[in-house]
């Protein structure tokens, strides 16, 4: 696995690589394994006293065959994850991996011919053209994780055959820094969250609101943290290299438009001779400073070690500001006074919450994972994700004696006396 990633990504972190894309489906397998047979069991469900004594149930049954595109930044978490809760909720599997991660697709292919057989889990390689293919197949329910962009398609594709989908899609994920939250812990934490995998992870901190007067502060204690992780970016086997060339570029072109609107374009780190790192793809963390909604670093996910950072005046105005734009898929808050964090949580909607750190949220067996409006729908993890590829099915059993053989044509007195008591 991790010379597959290597091979695609040009460098992949193993550390991250294996907590990431190991650790994690690992422990998910685990915790499926340790709880399906309390989540499979039919769920005993309250019955009207009219219906007595009848009684009701709801019973869990695989959907059939779930479809599953995964992206390429995570590409065995976010292929595997789904794809282990689909089967656990005991359904069949088609799985489209990225075309970007051609190595870790042919591995993960290899894997899974060597675990299923192919009637139970299979596995489509290929381009563009073979994922529009793809969702546009009859799935009985359709799981794509990626951009916001290429999730209205694949959901337009899948309404041709009334397919249900869970999308977990992405957007701006905001953190805020409060007024006496320490620096260094903020920075420390900020900088796992942004820079693993160099950014290329959906819920990572997509942009900074700090107040004014710490500005300055930020900054610094963002450069001291980049400068102990990574002496000497260039040599470095911990950053992760960006996937591809055109990816590369897109983030370029993010840094160019901020220079050329005059805003403060701050490198954490030096990626060396300029032409080697384009080469290798070795992105540097970079912060832009103050940009406004009409830069380009504004206006999309970076999806990348780009970082841009607002300040704002007060909460009201931070809030505000998150509530001007698109629901994000993560929302991070470090703050120590518990009546302002329950403000944000009550006057923002967003996927998930991590307050005083970044990602941990994703982490926790027991909390479903999914985005809202333009970051996505459904969830997946845990029992979540065992309902989401489960058809809940009602159930109610009839006893010998109904209570409503009483209400039949032709309706006379005890009718008329029981329809009246029914809608007084």
């Amino acid at each position: 696995m991790l010379e597959a990633m290597d091979a695609d990504f040009g460098l992949r972190s193993r550390h991250e690589s294996l907590l990431s894309d190991g650790f994690t489906v690992l422990q998910e397998i685990d915790h499926l394994l340790k709880n399906l047979p309390r989540w499979m069991r039919p769920e005993r469900r309250r019955t009207g006293w009219l219906f007595w004594p009848g009684r009701s149930e709801v019973r869990f049954q695989p959907l059939g065959v779930v479809g599953v595109i995964a992206p390429w930044n995570y590409p065995v978490n976010l292929a595997l994850m789904p794809l282990a809760t689909a089967i656990a909720a005991g359904n069949h599997v088609f799985l489209k991996p990225s075309e970007h991660t051609p190595a870790t697709s042919a591995w993960m292919r290899a894997l899974l011919e060597d675990v299923f057989p192919e009637e139970r889990v299979a596995v489509a390689l290929g381009g563009p053209e073979v994922a529009a293919a793809f969702a546009g197949l009859p799935f009985d329910h359709l799981f794509f994780t990626g951009s916001t962009a290429v999730g209205r398609r694949v959901m337009a594709a899948a309404a041709q055959n009334l397919t249900p989908v869970t999308l977990e899609l992405g957007g701006k994920s905001p953190a805020i820094l409060g007024e006496d939250y320490p620096l260094a812990t903020f920075a420390a934490r900020i900088a796992s969250g942004k820079w693993l995998n160099a950014g290329q992870t959906c819920i990572a901190p997509d942009y900074l609101l700090v107040p004014q007067q710490r500005m300055a502060g930020v900054i610094e204690a963002l450069r001291e943290e980049v400068r102990r992780r990574y002496p000497d970016l260039a040599a470095s086997r911990d950053y992760t290299r960006i996937i591809n060339h055109a990816q590369y570029r897109r983030l370029a072109a993010h840094v160019a438009d901020a220079r050329d609107r005059g805003l403060a374009v701050i490198e954490l780190a030096d990626p060396g001779d300029r032409a080697r790192a384009e080469e290798v793809r070795l992105f540097p963390p970079t912060l832009v400073i103050e940009p406004g909604d009409e830069a380009s670093v504004m206006q999309e996910e970076i999806f990348g070690p780009i970082l841009p950072i607002r300040s704002y005046r007060s909460l009201d105005e931070a809030i505000a500001w998150i509530n001007a734009h698109d629901r994000p898929l993560a929302l991070y808050h470090f703050e120590r006074d518990a009546a302002k964090v329950r403000r944000v949580l009550e006057e923002t909607v967003s996927g998930g919450v991590t307050v005083n750190d970044c990602l941990m949220h994703i982490a926790q067996e027991s909390l479903p994972f999914g985005g809202v409006g333009p970051s996505g729908m459904g969830h997946y993890h845990g029992r979540e994700g065992f309902l989401t590829f489960s058809k809940q099915k009602a159930v109610f059993y009839q006893a010998r004696v109904s209570g409503m053989a009483l209400f039949k044509p032709p309706y006379g007195k005890l009718a008329d006396l029981l329809v009246r008591f029914l809608t007084r």
